[in-house]
This record gives structure tokens, sequence and C-alpha cells, in this order.
């Protein structure tokens, strides 16, 4: 009889903590809901532009594609987003690039004059604060590739577009430096065209992105730049060892000596190496199958053999606890000044973490920050002041370099 009673009087206790657990929980979930519409959320990096241009919808309104909506980008407490213009690498070295930024800032131009009443134009830190109070959601824009300047007067062409941060690269070396992902070294670094741009973007007041830039241009940059830079999109290589488009442990040091930002990618490839490692297997299986069955990746039977390969092998997203602790790496680095969020939203693809899925699930990670002990100062920093701290400064060193 005793020992029932004690077997009770334990099932009622471990009951009674799962409960208290679950209440302490949802009040920090709902805790995470607030701040995320009290504070000011920016992300840095979202592929809407490219996403419309293969298949449009009215982006004002619940969609059925893609990671971002108006009224999902509400419930999550978004305020202002980087609008990617993204110019794929088989444009560089065409007129077709600087084509393809014009129609893809139109895009998003459009979008704003055809509804004035929730989406507007943010061409400064200034502009997204007015566009929060006045209740709209700004839409800012960054030039993902170089490709399109040809020129240095290229540069204040793309100011004047509302362009205010540009990723020198993107998949390939191209004119203005090398790609963390090509393993030619054109230029072991920047060329002598990207040192002048560089220097043209710091006078122009647009920041420099070296997401998707090798490490020996991210150190060129650095030795060039006069004002701080951002990674967009990138997470740290501490998790993701030997992978070159993620930042390592000096680079982030040195990001923060310049007083810049690295902006945490979800893609559960920057989070996750295992991950990554089992998607590249994968990958390489289904290269195997196209070349031997003399067919592109995007033929039916390709398609269903990925499908089944998937089914066979399900591959480990990323969690939301992950992300954090690429957000704590950076944290415990350089300190809570330097780090922020670009999600990558719709732009890579089924790829998102457990609980990171679209632009209404922010709430999440701020939930995971809490829990970890962040506070709501942190919190307020890194979804969206250290970045609006930066593009200021880059103001600020513009205007400078305009005067003298």
């Amino acid at each position: 009889m005793r020992r029932c009673l004690t077997m009770l009087l334990f099932i009622f206790l471990a009951l009674g903590c799962d409960q208290q657990k679950s209440e302490s929980e949802d009040k920090m979930q709902a805790r995470a809901r607030e701040l995320t519409h009290q504070f000011i959320l920016v992300d840095t990096h979202i592929d809407v532009p490219y996403r419309l241009r293969r298949h449009f919808e009215d982006i004002s309104r619940p969609t059925s594609e893609g990671n971002f909506d108006l009224p999902r980008a509400r419930k999550g407490g978004l305020d202002a987003a980087f609008m990617s213009i993204y110019i794929p690498s088989s444009y560089q070295g065409t007129p077709r690039a600087k084509a393809l930024a014009d129609s893809l800032i139109d895009m998003m131009e459009t979008l704003v004059k055809e509804h004035p009443d929730q989406f507007a134009l943010a061409r400064s830190p200034e502009e997204v604060r007015a566009n929060f109070k006045a209740g709209k959601f700004s839409i800012a824009m960054g030039m993902e590739n170089g490709a399109p300047i040809e020129t240095l007067e290229d540069v204040t062409y793309f100011y004047n577009r509302g362009i205010r941060y540009v990723t020198l690269t993107h998949a390939r070396d191209n004119h203005i430096c090398d790609s963390s992902y090509d393993t030619t070294h054109t230029w072991n670094g920047l060329s002598p065209f990207g040192e002048k741009v560089v220097q043209a973007l710091n006078r122009a007041g647009i920041m420099v992105d070296i997401s998707h830039v090798s490490d020996s241009t991210f150190y060129d940059v650095l030795r060039i730049t006069r004002a701080p830079v951002i990674a967009s999109h990138s997470s740290c290589r501490h998790f993701t060892p030997g992978w070159e488009r993620n930042m390592n442990d000096a680079m982030i040091r040195r990001l923060a000596e310049n007083g810049g930002v690295i902006q945490i990618n979800f893609g559960s490839a920057f989070i996750s190496d295992r991950f990554r490692r089992m998607r590249e297997a994968l990958r390489d299986s289904l290269e195997q199958f196209t070349e031997a069955h003399h067919i592109g990746r995007g033929d039916s039977l390709a398609r269903e053999y990925w499908q089944e390969l998937v089914k066979r092998h399900p591959l480990p997203y990323a969690t939301v606890a992950q992300v954090a602790d690429h957000i704590d790496h950076v944290v415990q680095l350089v300190g809570v000044d330097h780090v922020g969020l670009g999600s990558d939203f719709d732009g890579v693809g089924d790829s998102l973490p457990i609980g990171l899925k679209d632009v209404s699930q922010y709430p999440n990670l701020i939930a995971e920050l809490l829990k970890r002990g962040y506070s709501e100062t942190d919190i307020q920093k890194i979804c969206g002041e250290n970045l609006l701290r930066v593009w200021s400064r880059v103001a600020q060193v513009a205007h400078q370099l305009q005067a003298e």
C-alpha cells in the first residue's frame, strides 16, 4: 500500500511539473509574440521578387506558395524586409543582368503603388521607423550579385533606384570578386574593379554585403572599406566545418571589429552539417540517375526519383534551437551587437527548419532566445536595431566621404 501511494505521489508530482512547464512555455511564447510586435523586426534577405517573377501571386493577401505574404508577416511580427534583387550567375557579363535588376525593382515599386496603405518603400533607417509608426510594411531592397554594376556610375544609378546593399557576387566569380561557391579563384579576392566598387558603395551609402564571397574577398573588403559591412544571409562555419559559404570565427571577429553584423540564415544547410552532407549525398545520387537516363533535373522521371530518395532517406531538418545556437555562438564570440536575422525565406526551397517554415514563425525563435535568458534589450537588437545601427553608420560615412 505504501509503495502504491509513493508511486501515485510521484505520478502526481510529475504531471504537475509537466503542467507547470507547459504553462511556462505558453507564457514565453505569448511574450515572444508580444515582443515581435513591439520591436521593429527586420529580415535582411527574402527572395520574394524572383519568386514572383517565376509565379506571380498577390502577396498583400494569403498566398498558396512561398514563405512570405503580408498576412503571415503581420502574424509573425515582421516589419521590414530587404527584398532580394537576385541576379543569377548565368546573367553575368550580359546586358540581361541590368535589365533583370531594373525589372525586379520595378516590380517592388509597383507593389507599393498598388497597395499604398499596406506597403511603403524604405530607403533609410528613418523611413523604416516612420513606416513602422504608420503601420506600413517596409520594402527595402538589396541586390544579390553585383553583376549589373558594369561601371562605377551604376552604383549611383542603383542607389537612386533604392538599392541599399549589394551582395558582391553569387554562385560564381564575377568581374568584382571571387565567390565562395567557385573554385576558380579568378582574382584571389577582389578584382581591381571590385576594389573601386567597394569604395563607390561606401561613398554612395550602400551597404557592402559579404555573403556569398570567398574568404579572400572578405578580407580584401575589410581592408578597403571605410564603413561597416554586413553578411545579409550567412551563418556560422563552426557548425558546418569546411563550408566557405558560412563565416568562420576569425571572420566574425573581424566583422565585429569593423562594426558590422552577421544576419543568420535559416536554411537547414546553413544551420546543420548533418542536413547539408546528407542532402549533398542525395543530390549526387540524383545526378548519377539523370546522367544515366540522359535527362535533366526538371524531368518528371527525375522528380519522381528525388521524391522516392527523400522518402527512403528523410532529410534531418534543422530546428529552431539549432538556429538559436548560431545566434548564441556569435554572441559568445563578439557580443549581442553584431547579430541579426537574414532568413533567406523564398530562397532556400524546402530546407527551412522545423518551426521556422515561413514569416509567421519568427516568435518561435524569439521564444527560444527568451528561454535561453536573452533580455528584451538583447532581443530588440537582434530583431532589427543592430542592422538599423549599421545602416545608419553607412549613411554617415557616405556623407563624410562626399564632403571630402
